[in-house]
């Protein structure tokens, strides 16, 4: 396995200046956060390290000689917007964009999109799955034909009022995985794996990654902090964030050895990479780096 990080959390550096830290922190690759220029809509979005719209040859050529005088790969091109939006206009927007990095893949011969399905929050699963499957299958299919996989996070994307309590993407569980993975058969189609979202969602984040091997295209290390008092408080129908906090590897409630365990066990080889969302490390940009720093450390307990 290769140890990496999303580049989102980077914010306020150029893509050579993120390239350089990964760099500075012995880390083997980066999943590169490419959001269309100047659309920040929430936190930890909009950061765009690659313009894939106005990507052209040469300009890969340039970040991929960059990146291997630096010795870091490209694991993945990011972008987690909703592509069923229930705004249609959005929807357009983000599913134009989800394209660009399809090509961009493809160019960079990075071959991999990691993404969400996205959700309508007023509807119901079933309808969501049905919607899901005609918007899907021409993209899967253009994919396809691109060479390019799409890895899908399991993250459920309701964590405040705003989103409760349909949230924005219906990639949330192993039952939900199954269905989709039936209407939208592909081996193009799969999974970026991301344990700290079944947490908090109480569902088993060891056992899925047997049933699923075959489709785990990529892996985040992200912890949860589940506070069992304030879930007593407001109880699982509360918005999550009331009673749980994202935190780096090892912070949280996750077992990070008996995950990575079964990795191995399942042959997985392909890209791991760290995605930093506590709100702990956010005080200035040098503590946004430290956390990376610190993540990387704990983790290479695990991951040489």
């Amino acid at each position: 396995m290769k140890l990496g990080v999303v580049s989102a959390i980077f914010d306020q550096s150029s893509f050579e200046e993120m390239i350089d830290l990964v760099a500075e922190n012995g880390l083997d690759c980066v999943e590169v956060a490419c959001w269309p220029q100047g659309k920040a809509e929430r936190r930890y979005a909009g950061v765009s390290h690659i313009d894939t719209e106005t990507l052209t040859p040469e300009k890969a050529k340039e970040i991929l000689a960059y990146c291997q005088e630096k010795d870091v790969e490209i694991s993945a091109l990011a972008y987690y917007p909703n592509p069923l939006d229930e705004n249609l206009q959005k929807r357009e927007t983000a599913i134009k964009h989800l394209y660009s990095l399809i090509d961009a893949s493809k160019l960079l011969d990075v071959n991999l999109v990691t993404t969400f399905v996205g959700r309508m929050p007023s509807k119901t699963v079933s309808e969501n799955l049905h919607e899901a499957a005609k918007v899907w299958q021409p993209i899967v299919k253009y994919a396809e034909e691109q060479q390019v996989r799409i890895g899908i996070e399991n993250c459920p994307m309701l964590f405040t009022e705003d989103e409760w309590p349909g949230g924005q993407n219906l990639m949330t569980s192993p039952s939900n995985w199954r269905k989709l993975f039936e209407l939208i058969d592909s081996d193009y189609f799969g999974i970026n794996y991301d344990p700290s979202h079944f947490i908090w969602q109480q569902i088993d984040y060891i056992k899925p990654l047997y049933e699923f091997k075959e489709k785990i295209f990529h892996v985040h290390y992200k912890d949860i902090k589940v506070y069992p008092d304030k879930l007593a408080d407001v109880g699982v129908l509360a918005t999550p964030l009331e009673y749980m906090s994202p935190k780096l590897p090892g912070l949280g409630d996750v077992d990070w050895g008996k995950y990575v365990s079964a990795l191995t066990d399942i042959g997985f080889d392909g890209y791991t990479c760290i995605e930093v969302e506590d709100k702990a490390f956010e005080k200035n940009y040098e503590d946004v780096k430290k956390s990376v720093t610190l993540s990387t450390r704990y983790l290479r307990n695990f991951v040489i």
